[in-house]
């Protein structure tokens, strides 16, 4: 199970002071201690929740509403109102899935992985055929077919990309020998 942070660190974490950029040395960093989530825009969070949970096996942790001036400052989202979910990986990786309202008027994923800006998240899988199997069942589509990475460190294990109906990308890699 991945290390944590309560929620107390992590308030203490967020509240704590940041120096200005004018008095930070330019070798300093910005004190990343963990990634903590990773966050998708959806267009049904109903829908998405059952692709995350049913289909990869995560498991819904909860949902909630949000919006206001809070969410507008955070987000810079004119009148935002969302509905969230947070969906747990069997190691512990959070995703939280957001339905705006009027999400499809703030703009659109790019289609091409080349695109700039355009994102994956890479999942370890046992079997990714099993794996490619279930996404399709489920709507979503692999970009190509499974390929060995041919040298590195990571030489022999294979990689396919899926894109499902709200263009995220999710990047299956099994390891050689599974």
């Amino acid at each position: 199970m991945a290390s944590r942070l309560s929620v107390v660190s992590r308030c203490k974490i967020l509240l704590s002071p940041i120096p200005h950029r004018e008095h930070a040395a330019v070798t300093q960093t910005a004190n990343v201690i963990a990634v903590d989530h990773t966050g998708f825009a959806v267009s049904s969070l109903d829908e998405s929740i059952r692709f995350w949970t049913q289909a990869l096996g995560f498991t819904l942790r909860r949902q909630s509403e949000m919006g206001g001036e809070f969410l507008r400052q955070v987000t810079g989202v004119a009148d935002p109102s969302v509905r969230t979910a947070i969906v747990e990986a069997p190691d512990g990786f959070v995703i939280e899935l957001l339905q705006y309202s009027g999400g499809r008027e703030h703009g659109a994923v790019p289609e091409s992985a080349g695109a700039i800006g355009a994102a994956h998240l890479a999942l370890a899988v046992k079997d990714i055929h099993i794996a490619i199997e279930r996404v399709e069942a489920a709507g979503w589509k692999a970009k190509g077919s499974p390929q060995p990475i041919p040298g590195g460190p990571r030489k022999g294990t294979l990689v396919a990309y899926v894109a499902g109906p709200d263009r995220i990308t999710i990047e299956f890699m099994q390891p050689p020998g599974e």
